[in-house]
């Protein structure tokens, strides 16, 4: 038999303790061993310690089925997949490199945005997973797993090679797939033909990405009638005890539609203007000459620790300390503490008096928030509510809400469909392009390793006449592309739970 590819994954379906201690209490019966192992191969079950293993052929009926699709275009298909499989086989070893480069440099410096320009990052659960995204993982990497066996059986029924079965193992708390195929008829075709096989699953791997990048894009239209977009973007999650929580903040179902003179047309809208507003000075609001009164109480200005300037001395949770420039004054500027939700309520956003004279005929003058360094204050629009105010950080306000682009006609539609067909169809778009890039690299246990070899017997038979040296020429490759891979795993691996 010949297990063509091994998926491991990280989800945990259950603990081995207890299986190890039935299967070790049963195989030390007298009495109940020959049946229970009797039962355990007609059910297609192998256990060992920390060791789970099913396989069934239940499915090659399926295979073969698929195997007699139009074989004229299957021909060209699969072909195509060779094509595939040999440059990625050399573009993930270049993509690895970069990455392996990419990491070193990240360990010297603490520049945190180096590590997200990484095209390839190690995913560890609970880290850089969150718990909440597990299922959507699981079911992107079962669809990218099982088709990528597909591709593996259909191409080895094409070249006339039995397939005995496919199966699914765990290991310790890892799960992976397998296509078992028939070893003498394996060896007795061609290298090429072998190389149709062994590269056609990362190529259907490749297909499902673009399938899944193809379906992303287009969900818009998919949805259309049931959903619109560009309205707006649209709560479906508040964290509770944020502050866009509480009966003044954001709730589900609100949809948001500017974030101070920042329209918000969707998610990505959001997310550019939250940065804007990070990297630019705080805007001020323009408010009319007579709400600075001496009635609204001038409060005496004092620094904070970072050098900047307050003077609402209580803490109040609706007074603010805005400063100005009085119009006809000394150019000096003053402080004043004002309650803010009064004030800045339906004012225009300004950067000096000037831009208040302009839109207005009443005496105005633009007063700013004085705030801490990097801390904002956003005004967050949500009609028909009133403004949600908001100070602190920006990426605070981000990482409390989550949104989606897509709006429901109809009041019966439920908010979460279109999220998760978008988060489940990036899954599938990020997993199943790793599968493809990480089984291509020639490295021992993986598709790589066979690729590699068929692709030496295909193109060395002439150049390279003695087979042991093939073999050892293939050996010190595989070494190698082993190498690369342990190096970007266990670094990505130090990288991600050690800093």
């Amino acid at each position: 038999h010949f297990p063509v590819s091994l998926h491991n994954v990280t989800v945990q379906f259950f603990s081995t303790k207890e299986y190890n201690f039935f299967h070790r209490l049963l195989q030390s019966s007298l009495t109940h061993r020959i049946s229970y192992e009797s039962w355990l191969a007609s059910r297609g079950l192998m256990l060992s310690p920390f060791h789970l293993r099913w396989q069934t052929t239940m499915f090659n009926r399926l295979f073969a089925y698929c195997a007699r699709i139009n074989p004229r275009a299957q021909y060209l298909w699969f072909n195509s997949g060779l094509v595939f499989g040999v440059v990625a086989m050399v573009g993930s070893v270049v993509l690895l490199t970069q990455t392996l480069q990419q990491t070193l440099a990240q360990m010297t410096t603490d520049n945190p945005r180096m590590g997200s320009q990484q095209a390839l990052q190690v995913v560890v659960p609970g880290v850089n997973l969150p718990t909440s995204q597990l299922a959507y993982f699981f079911m992107a990497l079962l669809l990218s797993g099982v088709i990528h066996e597909l591709g593996h059986a259909v191409a080895a029924l094409r070249e006339q090679v039995r397939v005995n079965g496919f199966g699914i193992f765990v290991f310790v708390v890892y799960p992976g797939a397998f296509v078992d195929l028939f070893t003498t008829h394996l060896n007795i075709i061609s290298p090429t033909q072998q190389l149709r096989i062994f590269c056609a699953g990362v190529w259907h791997n490749f297909v499902l990405c673009v399938a899944a990048l193809a379906f992303l894009f287009l969900l818009p239209l998919f949805l259309f009638p049931m959903y619109s977009t560009g309205g707006g973007a649209l709560v479906t999650e508040v964290v509770q005890g944020s502050a866009a929580d509480g009966p003044r903040g954001l709730s589900v179902g609100d949809i948001v539609s500017g974030l101070e003179d920042c329209p918000v047309r969707g998610v990505d809208d959001w997310s550019s203007c939250l940065s804007r507003i990070s990297l630019t000075p705080q805007t001020g609001y323009c408010v009319p000459s007579a709400s600075l009164q001496p009635s609204w109480a001038h409060g005496r200005a004092f620094k904070r620790l970072d050098g900047t300037m307050d003077c609402c001395s209580n803490n109040s949770l609706t007074d603010l300390c805005f400063s100005y420039m009085k119009p006809q004054g000394k150019n000096s500027r003053e402080y004043a503490c004002m309650p803010v939700r009064k004030m800045v309520t339906g004012t225009r956003v300004c950067r000096t008096n000037g831009d208040c004279a302009a839109h207005s005929h009443a005496a105005s003058i633009c007063v700013t928030p004085s705030l801490e360094n990097q801390t904002r204050f956003i005004r967050v629009t949500h009609p028909p509510n009133t403004h949600m105010l908001f100070v602190g950080y920006p990426p605070h306000l981000q990482y409390a809400v989550s949104l989606t682009n897509f709006l429901p006609r109809f009041g019966f539609l439920h908010l979460d469909l279109p999220v998760f067909l978008e988060t489940f169809c990036k899954y599938v778009v990020s997993l199943s392009g790793a599968l493809a890039v990480v089984n291509s690299v020639p490295c021992f246990a993986l598709d790589g390793q066979w690729m590699l070899n068929a692709l030496l017997e295909a193109t060395l038979v002439t150049v390279v006449t003695d087979r042991q040296k093939r073999e050892l020429i293939g050996f010190f490759l595989l070494l190698a592309g082993s190498a690369l891979l342990a190096a970007n795993v266990a670094l990505g691996l130090w990288m991600v739970t050690a800093r």
